[in-house]
């Protein structure tokens, strides 16, 4: 996999994953944290939930001009990881009020915000040597897999330790419950027939006698377990930290001399204040001008980018400045689509997806389980593949038949019916990410043997075709549900609930727009960004995801207020428009790849 590419992407490979375990813990839980312990509602546990997001990515931009003014990647890079230990670390201490846990957050995002952007554009470093140029596109498809790896495993984590502590405790899990909870223990609903049997059901140490000490005991021990998940990603973000340190020098070194970086770097940070002073000067007067709007102020700070940008750059800088910008404009509609994945389709997971499974679909929602499948598949390849020697093809035999039992013997020996918690869904998609990649990495280099591989923006365009898709997907199944907007605080009736198929296979879509988008889209920034702007360049690709971050919100928004079905169909459109417009200017962003 890294034949032929630098040393420095396996570090960067592994690096990230400890990123990315954090990030997925948080996608996966959050939304579900803030709602069982504040009792927010969706529309204010959403919007907290896209302004740690926004601020994540718009902090990457203070990431890549600190970085760029300083030339110091990497130690910016190293101030990023021990930011973001400590930030995970604060989030697993219990009982901490709302006001802090956004303060504990926000110091997430600062660590994300100078990690994320200057390790991508390290990556770009690398293959601006020409020996590595043309591996540009799959050192970037190999990175993303990589950095998704550790994604897998976050979601697995995370529920295991919450059911733990609930089972500890004598509960177990029930994703409607905390809702209902906080309904009895802040008097706006009694103790309902309902509520009685779910509660029953919940405790493992006989009928509940006293449902309001119930309701306050489940939501201690039910949000306490998700700090303990939260401690778990921190010590992720501990061996990403090592292993930066120890192999770190295999990154490319881009410092400034001694003699001169000192001046250097007051020039560049008093031009960094009044620029900075600009951006959010218009992201402020947008916010006021549109009645105190939280998208005025995201859209203000890009619009405040992008003048900065076209102002900075030169006559010969220009083109390609304006080229990305347009492309980011693009990025800013795919992730407000893309990442309601750990908003409305979180709550999708669990208000409309079965509680529990048959035997061969519970292989899918155990850790255990999904290993020893994915062990029979990776063995029944290697044992077909032609190309590899004997040895390697008996090791996949052995595998495909060993493994292949192992997975039978589950599935024929499995309960008729399976809990499964809503987290686990976010597991799909880091592991189609990593399934997928070679094989999306073959069909491009099958083309490009023949002469017909997409061109990098291309297939920016062709991702958000198939995110439409995705979304059409949630639509379908969306069609026949009670919408909550009909519930009126009521737990959603089984008979709304189906089956986890419907997201499983809107997540396989999307992920195969987010390949044809995501890291092709971080290629495409390292390709064509002016060099003096490498950094700040991956950050404006980062702003533009906050943007889109924060527009998450609209998901939350409309929750309650549409049917479910005109919800998606708000994504399926955006996707379909932002298409359209980055074919329409096609041709110019071909010209600057070539």
């Amino acid at each position: 996999m890294f034949k032929n590419h630098p040393k420095g992407l396996v570090i960067a490979f592994f690096t990230n994953m400890g990123e990315r375990f954090g990030f997925y813990t948080m996608m996966a839980i959050l939304v579900l944290f803030l709602q069982a312990k504040y009792g927010v509602n969706a529309e204010t546990a959403g919007s907290i939930y896209s302004w740690f997001y926004f601020a994540i990515y718009a902090l990457a931009l203070v990431g890549g001009i600190l970085a760029d003014a300083t030339k110091k990647y990497k130690t910016v890079i190293l101030i990023g990881i021990l930011i973001m230990f400590a930030g995970y670390l604060l989030m697993a201490i219990p009982g901490m009020p709302l006001s802090l846990t956004v303060v504990f957050l926000f110091t997430i995002a600062l660590g994300n915000g100078l990690f994320k952007g200057n390790l991508q554009a390290v990556v770009g470093q690398m293959y601006d040597h020409p020996k590595y140029e043309k591996l540009r596109d799959k050192a970037f498809l190999i990175f993303y897999m990589g950095i998704n790896m550790g994604a897998f495993f976050a979601p697995f984590a995370a529920t295991s330790i919450r059911n733990w502590w609930l089972k500890v405790n004598g509960f177990v899990h029930d994703g409607s419950l905390p809702a209902l909870c906080h309904q009895i223990i802040n008097g706006k609903m009694a103790p309902s027939p309902q509520f009685t049997e779910l509660a029953n059901q919940a405790c493992l140490n006989g009928s509940v006698t006293d449902l309001n000490q119930f309701a306050q005991d489940y939501i201690e021990v039910f949000s306490r377990g998700y700090n303990y998940a939260f401690a778990i990603a921190a010590g992720a973000m501990l061996i990403s930290l090592v292993v930066y340190l120890v192999f770190g020098r295999l990154l490319p070194q881009k410092e400034v001399s001694a003699d001169t970086s000192e001046i250097k770097v007051k020039v560049n940070f008093s031009k960094i204040a009044i620029s900075l002073g600009v951006m959010v000067g218009v992201a402020l007067a947008i916010y006021f001008i549109f009645g105190n709007s939280d998208i005025g102020f995201a859209f203000g700070l890009f619009a405040g980018f992008v003048a900065w940008m076209i102002q900075a750059s030169n006559k010969e800088e220009r083109p390609r400045v304006k080229a990305l910008l347009l492309v980011f404009l693009v990025v800013i509609f795919f992730w407000m689509s893309f990442h309601q994945n750990g908003l409305t389709q979180t709550m999708f997971a669990r208000d409309y997806t079965v509680k529990a499974v048959g035997p061969f679909t519970y292989l899918f929602f155990n850790l255990k389980y999904i290993l020893t499948f994915i062990g029979t598949i990776a063995g029944f390849i290697l044992l077909i593949r032609k190309k590899l020697n004997n040895q390697v093809r008996i090791l996949g035999a052995i595998l495909f038949l060993g493994l292949g039992f192992l997975t039978y013997y589950f599935y024929s020996h499995g309960k008729p019916e399976n809990a499964i918690a809503p987290e686990i869904f976010q597991s799909f998609n880091p592991l189609f990410i990593v399934s997928l990649t070679f094989l999306v990495m073959g069909i491009f280099t099958w083309l490009a043997n023949r002469g017909k591989e997409p061109s990098t923006p291309k297939k920016i365009g062709i991702g958000m075709i198939i995110a439409s898709f995705g979304f059409l997907i949630m639509l379908v199944a969306s069609l026949d549900v009670v919408s909550p907007v009909q519930l009126n605080g009521e737990a959603v009736p089984d008979a709304s609930r189906v089956s986890p198929y419907w997201l499983m296979s809107s997540y396989l879509v999307l992920t195969i727009a987010e390949l044809f988008l995501s890291p092709m889209g971080l290629s495409f920034v390292s390709k064509v960004s002016p060099v003096r702007f490498q950094g700040l360049m991956q950050g404006g690709w980062l702003l533009a995801t906050a943007v889109g971050n924060k527009l998450l919100g609209i998901g939350s928004y409309f929750w309650d207020r549409l049917e479910l079905w005109q919800l998606w169909a708000i994504f399926v459109v955006c996707c379909l428009v932002s298409a359209a417009f980055i074919f329409s200017i096609m041709k110019r962003l071909e010209r600057l790849t070539k």
